[in-house]
């Protein structure tokens, strides 16, 4: 029987469960997705192999759950940190913002990525865990389109749009080969310039341009 290392079994099986998160973190760090094994987990988490199958029955429940947690936690930033009482553009930029950072915060496959691949069970609890980000950019751009900020355009897809330029920059950004402040900029000029958001409003709200782009540019 393992040690309980907690004053009682139910905090027990939290700590316990936080060491597994954590070391699938950093075993999709270190080694990629594919290559993590439920008994790498279990070593990184200091538990036996058969301790963790009492968490977890196999590979993609496990995946699945570390998945659903980061996604939780970005949304629990948003509301602590989107800003409130600002333009819609304002809004988009720093949801985007949010976007990138927890890019670099957890460089690891994009939720429907990592839903594609453990199969379309997967794939469906994944998207609906994922869809309060997406609900929120729409929000967004539906309060922009209500008070004339941006042109009339279907937010929901304009939403979607969005969430995929951002997502074609997990490389680069994991990779080192663009910084954050260089993609921020880029993607929120494109986008607001896309939305119909003049450049003299679009340069308050990011006044440098980032470097080579001729974004925003008339």
């Amino acid at each position: 029987m393992p040690k309980i290392t907690a004053p009682t079994i139910a905090a027990h099986r939290a700590r316990t469960r936080e060491s597994i998160m954590d070391a699938v973190d950093e075993l999709i760090r270190s080694q990629g997705i594919d290559r993590v094994s439920m008994t790498d987990v279990a070593n990184a988490a200091g538990i036996t192999r058969t301790a963790l199958y009492n968490y977890f029955p196999d590979k993609p429940a496990l995946l699945l759950a570390f998945t659903e947690q980061v996604s939780a936690a970005f949304m629990e930033r948003y509301k602590r940190e989107l800003p409130s009482g600002v333009s819609a553009a304002r809004r988009l930029s720093a949801f985007v913002r949010l976007q990138l950072e927890g890019i670099v915060a957890h460089p690891h496959p994009p939720a429907a990525e990592l839903g594609a691949s453990l199969g379309p069970d997967a794939y469906q609890a994944l998207a609906a865990h994922v869809a309060p980000m997406q609900r929120l950019l729409t929000e967004i751009l539906e309060e922009g389109t209500a008070a004339g900020e941006f042109d009339r355009l279907p937010c929901e897809r304009v939403a979607s749009l969005t969430l995929s330029m951002v997502g074609s920059r997990r490389l680069p950004l994991v990779s080192g080969e663009v910084g954050l402040e260089e993609t921020h900029a880029l993607v929120t000029r494109f986008v607001l310039r896309a939305l119909g958001v003049a450049t003299e409003t679009v340069d308050t709200i990011l006044p440098e341009k980032p470097p080579n782009s001729t974004l925003g540019s008339d």
